[in-house]
């Protein structure tokens, strides 16, 4: 598929059918996490992929799903045939950036204005749920603060910090979510070109 047609088709899907995902391409979304980028090539990502019927229903009952359902929504964190959970270790960056070659010009430990685990760990998410939609898939994602005692259920590292669950699946028609409902912004607002405004 053409990339922009993949960039098009992406969106949120949280209803999918029975039908089961393939291994192969279960496999190739997964392994498209570590694709993305990894500052200082610290390589701190860590997927779990999730197929057993149990602990996805483990996963949505930990969700709240049965609320949801309840609401009128399909249940389509239990429904989805795989999950993939993105987790990240900030440990490992920081381990990372106290070696020779990361220190900075004093020879001290950087300051982290931004925590690039987070970063990388997006830019994981979004190639998982890219690589879902070349792979004729679909995929919702829901955020670890949906999910309490989601890295205990999961039995993950300590350092490990799960960001939340991808849900994967071949889609069904599903109620549609009221943000949709905000307006997009232009381009003419998001993109700027050398400057955010014009000076005075």
């Amino acid at each position: 598929m053409d990339f922009s047609q993949v960039l098009a088709r992406r969106r949120m899907v949280r209803n999918y059918t029975d039908q089961s995902v393939d291994e192969g391409a279960l496999d190739r979304i997964a392994a498209s996490a570590l694709r993305a980028p990894s500052a200082g090539n610290s390589q701190a990502i860590g997927v779990v992929v999730v197929t057993d019927s149990q602990v996805r229903s483990d996963i949505a009952h930990l969700a709240g799903e049965e609320g949801y359902v309840s609401a009128g929504f399909d249940p389509w964190i239990s429904g989805a045939p795989a999950h993939i959970v993105i987790s990240v270790s900030e440990t490992v960056y920081r381990d990372r950036y106290a070696e020779p070659d990361k220190l900075g010009p004093d020879g001290q430990v950087i300051e982290w204005p931004i925590p690039y685990w987070w970063v990388d760990a997006g830019a994981a998410l979004m190639a998982v749920l890219l690589t879902a939609v070349d792979e004729d898939l679909a995929a919702g994602f829901l955020g670890v603060h949906s999910v309490p005692d989601l890295a205990n259920t999961l039995r993950l590292p300590d350092d490990h910090i799960p960001i939340g669950v991808v849900t994967i699946g071949h889609p069904a028609p599903d109620r549609r979510s009221g943000s949709l409902d905000r307006p997009k912004k232009t381009k003419g607002s998001a993109i700027h070109r050398d400057h955010w405004g014009e000076d005075d």
